[in-house]
């Protein structure tokens, strides 16, 4: 006779792992860092957002893009190490945030896999997005130039700067998604009691975050990997995802500019 009070695991079809049991569902309600401390967070991610966006031309012209990276670089940690900071306040583990780690090289892979598809089907529904909210167009010249005025300004121009670029967006993929997917959403699920409101809210201020023009289609994005962290409960997929679009992003305008089409 099966015990009820035992949890049931499934295993991956595709590795053949035992999936970690559900947890229960009073766990999805605990905080992982203080209230008072969350709010902190969220304050300093938007003010920076105002004071970096509203000066970005400026430091650009006289610190160099270099150095706007390597900042940007120091300030992600900072905030990182800020984040750890409350989940230590909680006794929460910052590999609790991220999902545990590989056991295989069949889970990496197949966490690669899932980065993959996952950038391919948001890079399509963000396509549309942009169609739909007037931020592309179909005229590809058209496009460049868009896209020329929102990012030109800090767009790698040199092999050093594309470089640092790189380096930029390998960190920003794994700290945001652990301070916005891991923390936030995670935190903001607790208060609420609620983890699709977590979803939408630091999606929000993922979008705000980020103070350009493009601020709703990042905030949708910053959906997209919120959903991909409740249906893999991993931070993994998606810091890879993240950190290849960023990378990706910057490579193909640095190339499309020395190539004259931008």
């Amino acid at each position: 006779m099966r015990n009820d009070s035992q949890p049931v695991l499934g295993f991956d079809p595709l590795t053949g792992q035992p999936l970690p049991p559900a947890p229960p569902a009073s766990e999805g309600k605990k905080l992982i860092a203080p209230v008072w401390h969350t709010v902190l967070i969220v304050a300093i991610i938007l003010v920076n957002s105002y004071a970096a966006s509203s000066q970005l031309s400026a430091n650009v012209q006289h610190r160099g893009r270099i150095v706007l990276y390597l900042s940007t670089i120091v300030t992600q940690f900072l905030l990182l190490l800020l984040v750890w900071f409350g989940l230590w306040l909680k006794k929460t583990k910052l590999r609790e945030l991220i999902g545990g780690r590989w056991n295989s090289v069949e889970a990496f892979l197949l966490d690669v896999a899932i980065a993959a598809g996952f950038w391919v089907v948001s890079a399509l529904i963000l396509v549309g997005v942009k169609l739909a909210l007037g931020l592309a167009s179909l005229n590809v010249s058209h496009s460049a130039e868009q896209v020329k005025q929102a990012i030109g300004s800090i767009t790698p121009r040199t092999v050093a700067e594309l470089a640092v670029f790189v380096l930029l967006a390998v960190c920003a993929g794994i700290v945001e998604e652990i301070i916005f997917r891991g923390y936030l959403q995670r935190q903001i699920g607790a208060i609420t009691g609620n983890v699709y409101v977590g979803l939408a809210i630091s999606a929000i201020i993922f979008g705000a975050g980020h103070g350009t023009r493009f601020m709703i289609l990042i905030a949708i994005y910053g959906a997209l990997f919120g959903t991909l962290v409740l249906l893999r409960k991993s931070l993994r997929p998606g810091m890879m995802a993240h950190a290849w679009q960023d990378a990706f992003s910057g490579v193909a305008v640095y190339l499309l500019t020395k190539a004259g089409k931008m």
